[in-house]
């Protein structure tokens, strides 16, 4: 059994709403999941005043851990579905995970496929 996975964080900060469209490609592309943050923030694209104070618009934060093995393939589909390519839509980057606690369903798909191997 592999017990030296290595995992990558996909932080994807995307206007409010759309956060369903990050969680939806990362499960698509193999992702287990993912867990959103609410926060405010500008980019480039967003800075807006109203009677001279300054708006800032709602974000939704969507970090999703996953194996390295399929960190391109997840980040491709975020980018496709929530159109990250565009101006004002939003930003993903990945940061290499150190060290991880708690990750229990990866644990029990190891048990699972070590006894499937010890069977055959």
């Amino acid at each position: 059994m592999d017990k030296s996975l290595l995992y990558d964080l996909i932080v994807s900060i995307v206007n409010k709403g759309n956060s369903d469209l990050v969680v939806d490609a990362s499960k698509e592309a193999g992702a287990e999941g993912g867990t959103i943050i609410f926060g405010r923030g500008t980019g480039i694209h967003e800075q807006a005043k109203l009677f001279s104070f300054q708006i800032e618009p709602e974000k939704e934060i969507v970090l999703t851990l996953i194996e390295r093995s399929l960190t391109n393939k997840v980040l491709e589909a975020i980018v496709k579905k929530a159109q990250l390519d565009k101006p004002g839509k939003g930003i993903a980057f990945v940061l290499e995970v150190e060290r991880t606690v708690g990750i229990n369903h990866i644990l029990n798909r190891m048990v699972n496929e070590e006894l499937d191997n010890s069977n055959n």
